[in-house]
């Protein structure tokens, strides 16, 4: 069931997480994004383009909303250290988030960043994300859920925070554990541009033994149309594909195409990719597993509607 909340878009990427969202919650007010190639993308599929850097705006300056939703970036947290540590927020991305939800007090935050930030600098930087929500009056509730259990066949492992304003009883929602393979996803018919090329593939066998000298596992991973998941898709997938190469008899193995990409994330097919290969192989690394979204918001509308009836 739909609720009417309304909810703003932060660090919106090609809308991910809108996406997930969309069909639980009421309309999306605001969105901002700084790439311009996301951007594109986000207007091709939503119909507008989003506002620009967040951080050029003001929390005065957004409309009112209920909910707020960012993939933020985790990046910043790392310069910040080298002079404050993780005691305090300020020069990140997230204290931009913190001012926001100050002023606006929205019923629920919803965070999404690398399953690394749980642990990064001894949880520090967790801690300190969820102790500063915790300080503005937030129930903070964090989990690890990985793609592969919801239906995509990506090993994919992310960090959920979940913050409301009041205090309710929410569960994460269990894995619907949809048996998928990656041939569920991958074309008939690819054109040969996607297979790399003879130095490329040379390049990627002589890494690998070189590593695997050295005793570690680190190289390109190869998958067919039986395996259960790929590795995760990352925001360099463009420069060699390294990281998810499918197997061809007969030829070199290809790197997968940009739908495939798509797909690999959950997207639907109606979702449009109006930018270059190497922009969308950029954004979907970039972006979130839609069908671990669309699972969280519908546990997210529920604890709500069922606070609401209390």
């Amino acid at each position: 069931m739909k609720n009417n909340l309304k909810f703003i878009d932060l660090f919106a990427g090609i809308g991910g997480i809108r996406q997930g969202f969309s069909p639980f919650f009421g309309k999306c007010i605001f969105s901002s994004e700084w790439d311009k190639f996301s951007q594109q993308t986000y207007h091709a599929n939503f119909g507008h383009y989003p506002s620009g850097d967040i951080t050029q705006f003001s929390p005065e300056d957004l409309p009112e909303f209920d909910v707020l939703l960012a993939g933020f970036p985790c990046q910043p947290f790392s310069n910040a250290g080298h002079k404050k540590g993780f005691s305090d927020t300020r020069g990140t991305l997230f204290f931009n988030i913190l001012e926001i939800a100050k002023h606006h007090r929205p019923k629920v935050l919803f965070l999404e960043n690398v399953k690394a930030f749980k642990s990064h600098n001894k949880g520090d930087t967790f801690a300190t994300v969820k102790r500063s929500l915790e300080n503005l009056g937030y129930h903070v509730f964090a989990d690890i859920l990985n793609a592969k259990y919801f239906g995509v066949p990506q090993n994919r492992d992310r960090i959920y925070i979940i913050a409301f304003l009041e205090r309710v009883d929410f569960k994460f929602p269990d894995p619907p554990n949809i048996v998928v393979k990656l041939g569920d996803i991958l074309e008939f018919t690819v054109a040969d541009k996607y297979t790399i090329s003879d130095k490329l593939w040379a390049g990627h066998q002589r890494r690998k033994l070189a590593h695997k000298a050295k005793g570690n596992g680190f190289g390109y991973s190869m998958f067919n149309q039986s395996s259960a998941y790929t590795s995760t898709i990352s925001a360099r997938y463009y420069k060699d594909g390294s990281e998810i190469l499918i197997e061809q008899q007969g030829k070199n193995p290809r790197k997968i195409t940009p739908r495939e990409a798509a797909r690999l994330q959950g997207f639907p097919e109606s979702f449009k990719i109006p930018v270059s290969d190497t922009q969308a192989y950029r954004q979907f690394g970039n972006s979130v597993a839609v069908p671990v979204i669309t699972a969280l918001a519908k546990s997210i509308s529920a604890t709500l509607s069922q606070y609401e009836k209390t």
